[in-house]
């Protein structure tokens, strides 16, 4: 695992704790996001950053689903979360920027508000881009880069600042279907494809 991702990891950057208290209390925007995105999931998807599991209630029933997730604590409620569902999901601990898949293997790959604690997001969405098939569809919600101060000063001292996630998917060679804001603003919903 990278080293800055287990830094984070072992930080506690995302407690499940915090994430289960985020789950009950979501705007119903975000909640209605995260309906439509697994909805348009297809045949094998992979969920990066699939965390407690909050998005597996959401998928169709014909999805064969992938989870990956750096922590262990929160793929153990994911677990019990998918037997709770009687969902058939395999979830394996990983780190986003080094995806253990072999080229071409996902028809799907969604991401919910994870990419932007990931060190290097342009690391992480070529890693997406290379396991999925060509025509297949990402489909992701994240946090965008800080464009008012005092917020932009951090983010320019990061390593990798974040960034407007559909540029940098759009860097890494998908191509953007749609895009919009949500949030004031402060989230960025985003459906591309790899040709």
């Amino acid at each position: 695992m990278d080293s800055r991702t287990e830094h984070g990891r072992t930080r506690g950057e995302r407690p499940t704790a915090h994430h289960d208290h985020e789950r009950r209390f979501q705007s119903p925007a975000m909640r209605r996001t995260r309906e439509i995105l697994c909805a348009g999931a297809r045949g094998h998807t992979l969920e990066v950053a699939v965390g407690t599991g909050r998005n597996l209630h959401h998928y169709p029933p014909q999805v064969q689903l992938t989870g990956i997730d750096p922590d262990p604590e929160m793929l153990a409620d994911a677990r019990r979360r998918a037997d709770e569902l009687g969902m058939p999901a395999r979830l394996v601990e990983g780190d986003p920027q080094d995806l253990d898949f072999p080229d071409q293997t996902f028809g799907t790959v969604l991401c919910t508000l994870a990419l932007c604690s990931v060190p290097d997001q342009r690391r992480a969405l070529a890693e997406m881009y290379r396991v999925l098939v060509p025509g297949g569809r990402l489909l992701m919600v994240d946090h965008i880069e800080y464009a008012r101060l005092p917020g932009r000063l951090v983010e320019r001292r990061r390593e990798h600042p974040r960034r407007l996630p559909r540029e940098v998917a759009a860097e890494v060679g998908f191509e953007i279907g749609h895009h919009d804001r949500l949030l004031m603003g402060l989230v960025e919903r985003v459906v591309a494809h790899r040709p």
